[in-house]
């Protein structure tokens, strides 16, 4: 059985965990953080179909030296630089050479953390996407260190569990989804502060309109279908008008002085402590599945006519 080990045991090193779980793999999660694990274990272990208290493919540890046999590393923990480095130095010491180790870092560059390694040519970045074990596609991003082999190793290793890996060719600050992420959302944040919408308005349009076609087509090849000529002319007089500050919006760092964090907190652009807020999120779950299946499908009917 494979071994991965993976450093995080919160939302996203759980879900990595039952991804892993779900295709053969054996399953580490480390964390020095007791209530963590406590809380991980009820997730992973309520995911699993038939999982159990005594499942002896997964299991939970305090020190970083659980991952001693590991042949795959994955690191989830927080967006700190100098924890990362830390972890990998570690790591370094108590794994084989032969051991790949991967961070899923979404904002620190894959270069900074390589140089700090004794071994970066088997270091690389592997970012997924919340909720892990559901959302497909896992951005793969080599530091200048990384030898390709590593690369094609993880594209093997999670195409394995039925993801859809991308690897880029440059390591970029926020790679490429979380820059087409912030470019939507400071707009949406613009229009909101200006008052030309409800936040459940602007969302509705986004959601509605924009996401449904971008679950089939991306931004470029919609740009096709709609002809370049048209989006030439459109940007030549909307550009100018788009926001674009160099600095978080006043809108967003207000909310975060506030103590008003989203989800986590109760309270953000929406107030999640409605009851019907909080089974919109458990409904949502269940809706990317379905989504992804019906996606999968549409693509494999596609393959086959060709």
């Amino acid at each position: 059985m494979k071994r991965l080990s993976i450093i995080g045991a919160g939302n996203m090193g759980s879900a990595i965990a039952s991804l892993f779980l779900l295709h053969g793999w054996q399953a580490r999660l480390i964390d020095p953080s007791e209530q963590a694990r406590l809380s991980s274990r009820r997730k992973v272990l309520g995911a699993q179909a038939g999982g159990s208290e005594d499942d002896s493919r997964i299991s939970w540890h305090a020190s970083l030296a659980a991952a001693h046999d590991a042949e795959l590393v994955i690191e989830a923990a927080p967006e700190n630089l100098e924890l990362k480095t830390e972890i990998f130095r570690q790591l370094e010491d108590i794994c084989s050479p032969q051991t790949i180790l991967a961070s899923n870092t979404s904002g620190i560059p894959i270069n900074m953390l390589a140089q700090a390694l004794s071994r970066p040519e088997r270091f690389i970045g592997a970012h997924f996407f919340t909720p892990a074990d559901i959302i497909p596609l896992v951005e793969i991003v080599p530091s200048l260190l990384t030898a390709p082999e590593t690369g094609e190793y993880m594209l093997a290793v999670l195409r394995g569990t039925g993801k859809l890996p991308v690897l880029l060719k440059q390591d970029i600050p926020g790679f490429i989804a979380n820059r087409l992420q912030h470019a939507l959302a400071r707009e949406a944040m613009s229009l909101l502060e200006k008052g030309v919408a409800s936040a459940r308005d602007i969302d509705t349009v986004a959601k509605w309109s924009l996401g449904v076609r971008l679950a089939l087509t991306g931004p470029l090849e919609q740009r096709d279908i709609n002809g370049l000529d048209i989006h030439h002319a459109i940007a030549g007089y909307l550009y100018e008008n788009l926001e674009s500050s160099r600095q978080p919006l006043r809108i967003l760092a207000e909310k975060v002085e506030q103590g008003r964090l989203g989800v986590k907190s109760g309270h953000g652009f929406y107030d999640w402590d409605q009851p019907e807020q909080r089974r919109s999120l458990r409904r949502k779950d269940a809706a990317l599945r379905r989504l992804v299946s019906l996606l999968r499908e549409s693509e494999t009917e596609g393959h086959a006519e060709q």
